[in-house]
């Protein structure tokens, strides 16, 4: 019983030794490597070749098997059957003999690829030994080094804490007390006596502060009182010559006038009728109030930014002209009401009664920088209005602007609500026409600008087709610019 129990001890010692060579040679798992005492160890996995192995023995076996023949049962036959199969196994040798050979030689080649990787997980096994190792020597190397240290690092603190408790013993001195409380009063001294400073700049400040913004409310309060004040003598001076019209309108219909023969009167080539009736007061009903009419006229202000003037030809209330005010264009007009021409001057503007065919024939040619005229060719006599547009081309300087704008007969619903409204108007113009005047006095690069959509004013307008809305219903005017060349 004795000795199968050695036996059994020797076969498990020499399977063992038989597995520690193995792994020896063909190491798995992973490399720790410590390093320090108190940290957990870095571990490096190493692969695994076992599977690659298995698979290279498998493969060998199989390479083994090729050309063998299977063995049969004993028996006429059976030999007969395994002697037919050794004959064409012999006879196929020539067949599989390359099989064999690149069979071998991708199993060497395994082998090889094995053993690399084998050796690569040798060199990572003893790399990691030695780096354990080597860190060992270092941690015992340092040690005392560190251990030195540390005892130096004790009796310096134990010297910072003499010195400290010597530190204490000196302030307790009263003589050296007293020099210092005499230091903190002198230094609590100085920095009342800053703080006090800088309090009193910085009350100035605020002082300065409030007074400038004081000094710009008042400012700001007297503007506004004076801009309201503007506002009120405009409205006063509106109102004066408003009452000075009607008087003179009234006084002028009780006069009695001597009638002229109807061959020696002379045509009305202008915006306003005779004073038969108010027409400012017709303006401010039917045209609208000027606000309104100002709004749409800043649609010219880019035309004539940068122009060095621009003369208004039956200026009317001024609107016009305020928006090139506004904008820092100089601009004067002309127009044949004294009433409208009062109004204007009320308000600061530059505006004279005169004739629009005398006032152009008095002026030298080649003078004016810009030309604007609104409302005012449907008013003109059709046989007059090619003398209009001449006399305009002929007092434009080079590169000189002119703007005009009128009704658009092409919209027919201008014919249902303003055009016939106003008993001054002679015949619509259409900008073809007006476009042919402007080219034949020499005017170019003629552009159209319909504006004030009908659909705007009367929404019923969208119930109709798109293309007829367009064709018949645009816009109730037009604008037409012209430069000389």
């Amino acid at each position: 019983m004795a000795s199968e129990n050695e036996r059994v001890e020797e076969l498990r010692a020499l399977v063992e030794g038989i597995r520690h060579r193995v792994r020896a040679q063909f190491p798995t798992g992973s490399v720790a490597v410590k390093v320090s005492p108190e940290s957990e160890p870095i571990r490096v996995p190493l692969a695994d070749l076992m599977p690659v192995v298995h698979a290279r023995d498998a493969a060998q076996a199989k390479m083994a098997s090729i050309g063998s023949v299977n063995p049969r049962r004993g028996g006429l036959v059976n030999n007969a059957i395994q002697s037919v199969k050794r004959t064409v196994a012999r006879g196929l040798g020539w067949f599989v003999r390359d099989q064999i050979v690149f069979n071998r030689g991708a199993l060497a080649c395994v082998e090889a690829l094995m053993e690399s990787v084998n050796d690569l997980n040798r060199s990572i096994s003893s790399l990691g030994a030695q780096i354990g190792t080597r860190l060992e020597q270092n941690r015992q190397a340092f040690e005392p080094r560190l251990q030195q240290a540390e005892m130096r690092a004790q009796d310096l603190l134990a010297e910072s804490r003499r010195l400290m408790d010597e530190s204490r013993r000196l302030i307790a001195i009263p003589a050296q007390w007293g020099d210092f409380r005499a230091d903190v009063l002198k230094s609590t001294a100085a920095e009342h006596a800053l703080h006090e400073q800088r309090t009193r700049e910085r009350l100035q400040a605020q002082h300065a502060d409030f007074t400038a913004a004081l000094e710009r409310g008042t400012r700001e309060i007297q503007t506004l009182l004076w801009q309201d004040m503007q506002r009120i003598r405009l409205e006063f001076e509106r109102t004066i010559h408003a009452e000075l019209r009607t008087i003179r309108q009234r006084s002028t219909a009780n006069a009695e006038t001597p009638a002229q023969p109807p061959a020696q009167a002379p045509a009305r080539p202008q915006s306003q009728p005779s004073a038969n009736f108010d027409y400012q007061a017709f303006a401010d009903r039917f045209r609208g109030p000027e606000e309104y009419v100002k709004s749409g006229q800043q649609f010219y202000v880019p035309h004539f930014q940068g122009v060095r003037e621009v003369l208004d030809i039956g200026c009317g209330r001024g609107e016009f002209l305020e928006v090139m005010r506004d904008n820092a264009v100089a601009a004067r007009g002309i127009d044949l009401s004294t009433a409208s021409v009062d109004y204007c001057r009320s308000k600061g503007l530059q505006a004279e009664v005169a004739d629009l065919f005398t006032y152009l024939s008095d002026l030298p040619d080649h003078s004016l920088p810009a030309i604007f005229s609104a409302q005012v060719v449907e008013h003109l006599p059709p046989e007059r209005l090619p003398e209009m547009i001449r006399l305009c081309a002929a007092k434009l300087e080079r590169g000189g602007l002119i703007a005009l704008e009128t009704p658009n007969p092409e919209c027919l619903a201008i014919f249902a609500s303003h055009f016939f409204l106003d008993p001054t108007h002679t015949r619509p113009v259409p900008h073809a026409l007006l476009a042919f005047y402007l080219e034949e006095f020499g005017m170019g690069a003629i552009e159209t600008h319909k504006r004030f959509p009908a659909v705007e004013s009367w929404p019923e307008l969208n119930e109709l087709p798109e293309g007829v809305r367009g064709k018949f219903f645009g816009g109730l005017d037009y604008a037409i610019f012209a430069r000389k060349p």
